[in-house]
């Protein structure tokens, strides 16, 4: 045995005696429904098949009673993360596809996730509220019976467009939303998660609709930790957008249903380490579920960085409820961008990121993180910032700045550029045109703003003529990923398909976890075994069935 170590049970053999040797103990790692027993043979560990295995530390009174030396349980990929997380999202894996802007989480990777028995969330942020509803009516329509959600974007510079969007998830009956980059809560934001709470048969309190929140600040998280401010409840009763018994019921209930820590990830993200981020958010939800009272648990999974099975494992090691993947997923053939973004993403390296201004967010200074292999988009933006800064109207910065923007950048004169934007302003936010006529530095950001719009757009749709524009949202799991496939069918863009991908970090993750626990036992695992290599989706639904 290993030292003074006691065994961690027995085994009376059967049939087929004992194997040794890598391709043995690889075998069963990737056998994933069935257990691990590792027994003594000649010095050196062998994986045991059929017989009887006994767990206990009293040595049976047989004497073809073996040792064991590790014991390791079976894990399907659908035993990770939090069993109540997939029940109460109907889900057959704890697997989230994140929304990705500009329908780039598209119908098709939401179906396609779906259907595969994880959730999805719908790109809606960017898009027009035609276009929202054009996406919704077709997932209705399409996904009967199976959970999706819709993205929902903290909209600052754009209150009524964040107010029109919760409109129209009422209207349609999305009962599932993901909040992102929120910064505070907002009315509309509450108007969509308190409308129709109610007391079930039992007299519990039940939300018709709910709330996953995507955040990275603790100051963040304790507010949708916490029942909705009666301040903004007592004003959406005043507004005749919720009745007072729902605002009473409210009280009793966090803002959001689950928690995604975001971490270092593609678009918006603060650059927090998972490591420090998932732990202090599980330590807020506790301090704030027991402050509350709350009847039911809330979930906290991870997204940001989750690109291999390393890390997978290393979330669900740490407690997370559910994995969120982003940046790995705009590079599948499903993600609602073009060839030329997948193959750019497919070349991407870890360090391939920089940090640029947000079009959402632009006069407040905010950043997402983008892809800098192949575009200047991250340049070109943070010198729009820096113009923005300095000067208080587009006329007041050098000629020669100006003359490089119209070159290059707009690729009109400026007021060219200002008819373009104030179009697309007078069909969005009207109030936008009408404050651009007073102040001239907004005036100035609304162009600017429209440069940075259009580049994800031109991405998107894969204009030729703009490549050293694109703005591709992109983390650096996007490397790590791109290092763990290379040499293997997934390093061609071709042949990444969502569901593919998933189940393969899911499959990678539970035998990762498995090696874990042989080397906890003191199995000496050859690092080569450590390493799971994807496989095609035909041979893991042979393995899972």
């Amino acid at each position: 045995m290993h030292g003074n170590i006691p065994a961690a049970g027995w085994w009376l053999p059967g049939e087929k005696p004992p194997e040794t040797g890598n391709d043995a103990l690889k075998r069963a790692l990737f056998e994933v429904n069935q257990p691990i027993v590792l027994v003594p043979k000649a010095g050196r560990p062998a994986v045991a098949a059929g017989g009887r295995v006994i767990l206990s530390g009293v040595a049976p009174d047989d004497a073809a009673a073996v040792p064991i030396l590790a014991y390791v349980p079976p894990l399907h990929p659908g035993r990770l993360g939090d069993p109540d997380f997939r029940r109460e999202n109907g889900l057959d894996y704890a697997y989230v596809a994140g929304a990705m802007a500009n329908g780039i989480t598209s119908v098709e990777m939401v179906e396609a996730v779906g259907r595969a028995g994880m959730l999805s969330f719908f790109g809606a942020a960017g898009l027009s509220i035609e276009a929202v509803e054009q996406a919704v009516d077709r997932l209705q329509e399409r996904m009967r019976g199976v959970p999706f959600g819709v993205n929902l974007i903290h909209s600052p510079s754009e209150p009524d467009h964040e107010a029109a969007t919760v409109d129209l998830f009422l209207r349609k009956g999305v009962k599932l939303i993901s909040a992102s980059a929120y910064l505070g809560l907002t009315l509309p934001l509450l108007h969509y998660r308190v409308k129709g709470i109610r007391r079930n048969e039992k007299g519990a309190v039940v939300c018709s609709n709910r709330l996953v929140a995507k955040v990275s600040r603790v100051e963040v998280a304790e507010k949708f930790l916490s029942p909705p401010p009666e301040k903004m409840l007592a004003k959406l009763v005043a507004q005749g957008k919720i009745t007072p018994e729902e605002a009473h019921l409210a009280r009793l209930v966090p803002v959001a249903d689950s928690l995604t820590a975001e971490a270092d990830s593609g678009g918006h993200t603060d650059n927090r380490p998972a490591l420090a981020l998932l732990p202090t958010l599980m330590a807020v939800r506790d301090r704030l579920m027991e402050a509350h009272g709350y009847g039911r648990p809330i979930h906290v999974g991870l997204g940001g960085g989750i690109a291999t099975p390393e890390s997978a494992a290393a979330a669900f090691a740490m407690g997370a409820a559910y994995v969120l993947t982003g940046s790995v997923n705009q590079a599948c053939l499903e993600a609602g961008t073009s060839d030329r973004v997948r193959e750019m993403l497919a070349e991407a390296r870890q360090a391939d990121v920089a940090m640029a201004p947000a079009a959402d967010m632009f006069e407040m200074g905010v950043k997402v993180q983008v892809l800098k292999r192949g575009t200047m988009f991250a340049q070109r933006a943070a010198k729009l910032y820096d113009l923005y800064t300095r000067y208080d109207r587009y006329d007041a910065a050098p000629p020669d700045q100006r003359a490089i923007l119209e070159k290059d950048f707009f690729r009109s004169g400026f007021d060219e550029a200002w008819e373009a934007t104030r179009a697309f302003f007078e069909h969005r936010d009207p109030r936008q045109n009408l404050r651009a006529e007073r102040d001239a530095r907004h005036k100035m950001a609304l162009v600017f703003r429209s440069y940075l719009g259009r580049s994800s757009g031109w991405a998107t749709a894969g204009d030729p003529t703009r490549v050293i524009d694109y703005q591709i949202w992109c983390g650096p799991a996007m490397g790590a990923f791109n290092e763990w496939t290379r040499g293997t069918f997934l390093e061609r863009p071709a042949n990444r398909r969502t569901v593919t991908v998933a189940l393969n970090l899911l499959m990678g993750a539970s035998v990762i976890t498995r090696v874990s626990w042989l080397r906890n036992q003191g199995v000496p695992v050859p690092h080569a075994l450590s390493r799971y290599a994807p496989l095609p989706l035909s041979d893991l639904t042979a393995i899972l069935g």
